[in-house]
Formats: C-alpha cells, structure tokens, sequence
C-alpha cells in the first residue's frame, strides 16, 4: 500500500529503491544488495538470514546457485530451509505495477488496488490493503522475478524492548570487529561502550559493557549504566544504577534510582529521587514518585 501512494516519487528517475523493515538490525550491505540486484536483473530482491529453528517462522526457499526463489513455506513442519526474510529488500520501479492506487468518485486516491499479474486493469472489488510479503511476493516467485542474497554477520529482530537491547549488543559487537575507532574508551568505560561527541559523563562513573549514549545526555557524577541504551537529551542524576533499560528522549532519572529487567521510559519522563523500578514500561510525559517493584505498564 505505501509504496504505490509514493509511487510517483519512487519511480521518477527509474533507478531501483530500497525498502526496509523499521524493527530489525543488521550491518545493513546496502551496496552489496544493489549489486546483486543489478546482476540478476530481476524485479525484486530481498536479503535472507539463517534461524537455528526454521519451524518458527516462515521460510524461504530459493536456488542455491542463483538466489532465485522458488515459494515461500510458513512454518514448515518437514525442514525445507532454514532461511527467513530479513526485511531488507531492493525493488526496480517494475514492482509498483503490482500495486495501483484507487480513485474515488470524487477524483481522490481512496487506496491502494491489488492489480493481478495477468490482469490488464485494476479490479475495483480488490480495493483493500495489500501486503507486500504475503501477496506480492508469491505472485514475483511464481513469475522468476524475486531473488534472495543472504546476510552475512549478525541479524535481529528488535520489535519487543528485550530483543532491541540483545539487537544493540549485537551492533556493539560488530563496531568492535569492524570499527574500533567508534567505541568510547578512558576512565570508567568497560566494554563496548558508544557515546554521541556532545554528551556528558561526570566524574567516577562505570559505563557498559553495552551502553549507548545519545547525543546531549547528561550523566553525572557516580553513575552506574550497563546494557542500556540512552536517547537523546536524557538526563541521569547522581549515583543511579541502571542495567537493562531504555531511557527515552529527554527523560530525567533522579539521584540514587535504580532501574532494571528491561525498564522502558517513554519520551520526556521523569522519575523521582530514591526510586525502584522493576520492569515499568512507562508511557511518555509521566512522572514517576514512587517505587515499582514488579513488572508493569504504567499510562
């Protein structure tokens, strides 16, 4: 559906696009994939990544010499592949004729229409959302023009808070391999640690292993901080010990807080000095004055 409503713009200089899911992390080989796509010279490629138990999800089945694929299996209960889609794709302009966008009575774009391979116009019974993975996809398999490249490196799905802190570990790890030179070092730091130039740690500090640090953060004086990630303008005050939360944008962590087991501020929240929090999931612009001792979602 997003792609034809943007279709205009997507094909202007007919160059292919990418597309990516927003809630996975990889090293992202944007060139790698471009040139792929450019030598097979099909309509669509997608990057594919291997799971340990391929019962779980849906998988891919492709031609082990060329990437072309072949179907899709949801769930397999006999082991066909152990390759999933890892929500990085390239497609040629080709690929938006797949999909039309609806006019209206009035004139107006009402949605996207699912137009069929051998279909010369767009059915106006079929106005309706269209999934990409789910119809358009198949339909590129069947016709030859879908191919997989497999992802080299780490791979992960970060849609729930524990898996974006194991996706951001995993990141680390790869900067440690691949770029040093990007880490934090000097007092305090341990581990793989990524500060933004504009933040500010104070003085007797512990940081990481496994942090990373926003841009305009302020951390001051004895902080502890491990396996956590700070967004941009977060504030945390003396003496607090974070480990396995998410600190939103622009939050403030008052003096001697202690905040674990996957703790997540929303934008622009503030919790009190002296405080517990246990796995809160708080929503933004709240404040926090007492303690949370089990898990739960504050609104």
């Amino acid at each position: 559906g997003p792609l034809a409503l943007a279709r205009e713009l997507l094909a202007e200089d007919g160059e292919p696009f990418f597309v990516l899911n927003s809630d996975v992390i990889c090293e992202f080989p944007f060139a790698a994939l471009a040139r792929f796509h450019r030598h097979h010279g099909g309509e669509g490629s997608i990057a594919v990544t291997r799971v340990e138990e391929p019962a779980k999800y849906g998988v891919v089945v492709s031609e082990p010499d060329t990437g072309r694929i072949c179907r899709f299996v949801e769930k397999p209960r006999v082991f066909v592949s152990n390759k999933i889609n890892a929500g990085l794709y390239i497609f040629s302009p080709g690929i938006l004729r797949r999909i039309q966008v609806g006019v209206g009575a009035g004139g107006g774009r009402v949605g996207p229409w699912l137009r069929h391979p051998l279909s010369p116009a767009p059915c106006p019974r079929q106005l309706r959302p269209t999934s990409i993975e789910k119809e358009i996809f198949p339909a590129m398999a069947q016709e030859g023009q879908l191919y997989a490249m497999e992802l080299q490196g780490f791979w992960m799905d970060i849609g729930q808070p524990k898996d974006f802190l194991t996706g951001m570990c995993m990141y680390l790890q790869s900067l440690r391999a691949q770029h040093p030179d990007r880490l934090h070092s000097g007092p305090g730091i341990v581990g793989n640690v990524l500060v933004d130039p504009s933040a500010k740690i104070g003085a007797n500090c512990i940081i990481g292993p496994n942090v990373t640090i926003g841009a305009g953060v302020v951390v001051e004086d004895g902080v502890r901080i491990k396996r956590c990630t700070v967004l941009k303008g977060a504030r945390i005050r003396s003496h607090s010990w974070l480990e396995s939360c998410i600190v939103g944008w622009s939050c403030s962590v008052g003096q001697w807080v202690r905040m674990e087991n996957v703790t997540v501020l929303g934008e622009d929240v503030i919790v009190n000095d002296e405080l517990y929090l246990n796995g809160a999931n708080v929503l933004p612009h709240k404040s926090i004055a007492e303690s949370v001792p089990e898990p739960r979602i504050i609104m």
